[in-house]
């Protein structure tokens, strides 16, 4: 078990997913299981402490993830007498004021979160999140979305991604595609935004992405207590794929993309 952390931030932030301590020993991960009742840190010394976490999903979500596994490598080259790189608070900081991007600017936004299941990441982590930048938000269920689109209640879909192909298909937390296909027929504008980490031009299209299909156990139990009949087993596909025909544009740190209109490096 690795040692408890400061309650807080290292870098004063409200809150951060991952960050390098300054003399580049220890990395710091808020224990995302943990969510929304406890905010907790935990520090980790060595990438396959790291990697551990990642694989228990103390840290979720592509970006958060990749830097985690980044600041890995560094106190494993720390630890291993070699210099780490510089600048990674830095840069986290800068996409965070970046993020402050819209609220700033005095855009009245008005979220409704997307329940996820089976880790109900939208209220654990996305309602969380959006409650600690100051942004209005409200949850619903995966089931509610047709509902609130049909009454008129959503303006626009914004999903993450976890890896983006080269024609524009998307692979996201399963059950985006479902919302993309809502959001068409509702006439609703569907965005993707995501770091430019996320995009594969080595994959062609979503259908060369592999989905992940993650243990039964997750789907037909919740925090130690069985939901389904004994010898009842689950579907559990991590990922599904949208296709670009069902994107209105995608979001990254270098701009805003049409589908078909990646640049090619």
């Amino acid at each position: 078990m690795p040692p408890w952390s400061p309650a807080t931030a290292l870098s004063g932030a409200a809150y951060s997913a991952a960050e390098l301590a300054s003399d580049g020993a220890r990395v710091f991960l808020l224990d995302q299981r943990r969510l929304p009742n406890e905010e907790v840190y935990l520090a980790y010394e060595r990438a396959a402490d790291v990697a551990e976490a990642i694989r228990s999903m103390v840290v979720r979500g592509a970006p958060a993830i990749g830097i985690a596994a980044a600041y890995g490598l560094a106190v494993e080259a720390h630890h291993q007498r070699e210099t780490p790189s510089d600048g990674y608070i830095e840069a986290l900081l800068r996409a965070g004021a970046l993020l402050a991007a819209a609220r700033e600017m005095g855009k009245r936004i008005h979220v409704l979160a997307d329940e996820t299941r089976p880790y109900l990441q939208g209220a654990r982590l996305t309602a969380w999140e959006l409650a600690k930048d100051g942004i209005p938000v409200e949850l619903i269920t995966d089931g509610m979305v047709a509902h609130f689109m049909r009454r008129g209640d959503v303006q626009a879909v914004v999903v993450g991604a976890d890896r983006i192909a080269r024609n524009g298909d998307v692979a996201n937390k399963i059950g985006t595609y479902g919302v993309a296909c809502l959001a068409r027929h509702h006439g609703i504008p569907f965005y993707v935004a995501a770091p430019w980490s996320t995009v594969d031009l080595a994959t062609p299209n979503g259908g060369e992405i592999p989905i992940e299909e993650r243990s039964s156990e997750e789907v037909v139990t919740f925090a130690g207590t069985r939901l389904a009949p004994e010898g009842v087993h689950a579907r559990h596909p991590g990922f599904d794929v949208t296709p670009a025909m069902l994107i209105d544009g995608i979001v990254t740190e270098r701009g805003f993309f049409a589908p078909d209109g990646l640049p090619s490096a």
